[in-house]
């Protein structure tokens, strides 16, 4: 069946969205602050850590100075490629095959998130999902230069662009109300998935909400509704109403807080 998708793009936020990396970060994290005399998170915890970039965790979590921020990142970062980027990550479930079948149908997808680039990479590689994808965006490596998830919006939106893509009808998807944030900032409507790291108030804003990756499909493929088992469905974006002008519909009801 052929696509009859609203957007002409879609742009991936990645932790919490295609891939659950839960498992290194909370063993870095621990490690990292441990070191620097910090209490490490719990798995609970996470939640505060994963989406926005280390270098503001650092600082709003434990009340480091820019500067130790700067010096925890450089260290967790050296953990990190000691590691190597993939180590203990995984895919949801589903993830992989929905962006290889919007790939096969027709749609330009890019990655827009707050982890450093080179990571991005990494794991797009890792996971066979480079070549889905027309553009692999992320922050800078310092987390400072390129980090806000609207620039890194706008980032994506620009190499999509030049790639000769058609961004006038662009969607996000993304699990934290930083892709909210961000998304509407840039004019940029948002799909919130409830498997990643939240707290319930986060997809306030978000233009639909979907709990699990076949509603993502059906809407992101089909134009369908994107039913929520909490509360009914939700209403279907139509293209027109997609596109930048900088509105967004509040969901019905924010979402769950996922297991982390």
């Amino acid at each position: 069946m052929p696509s009859r998708s609203p957007w002409t793009c879609v742009l991936w936020d990645v932790d919490g969205t295609i891939v659950d990396a839960s498992e290194g970060i909370l063993r870095r994290l621990t490690i990292a602050l441990d070191h620097f005399g910090k209490r490490p998170p719990t798995r609970a915890e996470l939640v505060h850590w994963i989406g926005p970039p280390m270098y503001e965790s650092f600082q709003v979590n434990v009340g480091m100075t820019p500067e130790q921020a700067s010096e925890a990142v450089a260290f967790y970062r050296g953990l990190n490629k000691i590691d190597g980027y993939s180590t203990g990550a995984k895919l949801f479930p589903g993830m992989g095959e929905l962006i290889t079948d919007l790939a096969s149908a027709g749609i330009p997808q890019a990655t827009a998130s707050s982890k450093p680039e080179v990571q991005v990479v990494a794991l797009m590689d890792h996971f066979d999902l480079s070549t889905s994808l027309t553009a692999i965006v992320g922050a800078t490596q310092d987390e400072k230069t390129l980090s806000a998830k609207s620039d890194i919006v706008a980032e994506a939106l620009r190499r999509l662009a030049a790639a000769g893509v058609d961004t006038s009808r662009p969607v996000l998807v993304g699990d934290r109300h930083h892709d909210v944030d961000g998304g509407a900032a840039q004019g940029v409507p948002v799909i919130f998935v409830r498997w990643g790291f939240s707290w319930p108030h986060e997809a306030e804003g978000a233009q639909a909400v979907v709990d699990d990756v076949d509603q993502l499909r059906r809407l992101l493929l089909f134009g369908e509704p994107a039913a929520s088992s909490a509360d009914g469905a939700h209403e279907t974006p139509r293209a027109e109403s997609a596109e930048r002008d900088g509105r967004t519909a509040a969901a019905d009801e924010p979402v769950g807080v996922a297991d982390a």
